[in-house]
């Protein structure tokens, strides 16, 4: 593989199967590049929030054209998946393609902590005209670091396993809608770091420690915490407690700045060695959401109420005329957003008066 680097991440992922990212950047360099918005981009009280504004006619391909788009970010879609993954590979893959990327080229990367198989290799690339590339994981990025107590670990996992608690599954994810506009472009533009499309709880019983963690973070660290941040989607109580609010990481789009950042790589490897990876079941969602919500100003969070997804039990399905836009296949009844278990509408109270003018 290639040393150029990415930017932007849009992730749908499967645990330990099929782990799908669009990466976008800003030049072909790797360097941020924000590109200036028609019209203003100050905040305005008295208005719809920024997610309900209508995505801008330049972002969308032209109808009834077989045109290229004039402008793309610096982007891939990366999968993590392993050999075995390869049906459910190849459905997402042929979804993906069906409903956004044949129009819009961008290249795929595979990862997998195994060689791929040739097998693999042939039907994968039989899918798309994109460039495709496949990687291997090195085995010290992939295994657990040589300081946890492999004997504690498992018999954690052990406990978890008796509790009836999820350790990981593999569906398949299904994309419901046409997307004929670059959300990549759109985040780049519009300077959002962070995109998601289902949010909901946490198991409490998969990260008891993890709050108390980041909260020893951020009081020895306050200089990362962003001013206008999303502490009140993950908190009730500013921040005493945890209410087990996150962005679901099946789908997510995220800057490659944010993960790069010397902010989260210190929290990163600040919750590595606590070991909560190992002795509970700490998971990339809760993570990602916390850095995330705190690491950022909320202005830069983004919702695509118009990408329809599923990764069971959960579906995003859009609504009026973003369903119609979008010739979705789902049924809006079948929604998560509004559902007792779904973490929306505290994203949604984070904008209450707030738009893009």
């Amino acid at each position: 593989m290639s040393s150029r680097r990415y930017h932007s991440l849009i992730v749908l992922s499967l645990i330990f199967g099929i782990y799908l990212i669009f990466i976008a950047t800003g030049d072909s360099n790797g360097n941020s590049t924000l590109l200036a918005l028609i019209g203003s981009n100050s905040l305005s009280r008295n208005a719809v929030p920024p997610y309900r504004v209508p995505i801008p006619d330049e972002y969308y391909l032209p109808k009834n054209e077989n045109t290229s788009p004039t402008r793309k970010a610096n982007a891939a879609i990366l999968m993590l998946a392993r050999n075995s993954d390869l049906n459910g590979v190849v459905t997402s893959v042929k979804q993906m393609e069906d409903r956004f990327n044949k129009k819009f080229q961008y290249p795929y990367i595979f990862l997998n902590e195994q060689p791929f198989e040739e097998a693999f290799i042939t039907r994968v690339t039989e899918l798309t005209d994109a460039e495709v590339k496949f990687g291997i994981i090195p085995k010290e990025h992939w295994v657990q670091p040589e300081y946890i107590d492999e004997a504690r670990a498992a018999a954690s996992r052990g406990r978890m396993v008796q509790s009836n608690i999820i350790y990981g599954d593999r569906p398949d994810v299904k994309f419901f809608c046409d997307l004929d506009y670059d959300p990549f472009l759109l985040m780049e533009d519009q300077d959002k770091l962070y995109g998601f499309n289902v949010a909901l709880y946490e198991f409490q019983a998969t990260i008891p420690t993890l709050w108390d963690a980041v909260k020893e973070f951020t009081t020895n660290n306050p200089e990362y915490v962003a001013p206008d941040n999303a502490m009140d989607f993950l908190s009730d109580n500013g921040g005493t407690s945890y209410n087990l609010c996150h962005f679901w990481s099946n789908f997510e789009i995220a800057n490659l700045d944010l993960w790069r950042s010397e902010a989260y790589t210190k929290f990163f490897e600040f919750l590595d060695r606590k070991g909560g990876f190992y002795y509970e079941r700490w998971g990339d969602a809760p993570v990602h959401s916390m850095a995330a919500s705190l690491f950022l100003n909320k202005s830069q969070l983004h919702f695509f109420d118009d990408i329809g997804y599923r990764h069971e039990p959960f579906e995003h399905c859009p609504g009026g005329e973003s369903h119609k836009k979008g010739k979705c296949a789902c049924d809006s009844a079948d929604n998560f957003d509004y559902q007792p278990y779904s973490c929306y509408t505290r994203y949604e109270k984070l904008f209450p008066n707030v738009t893009y003018s």
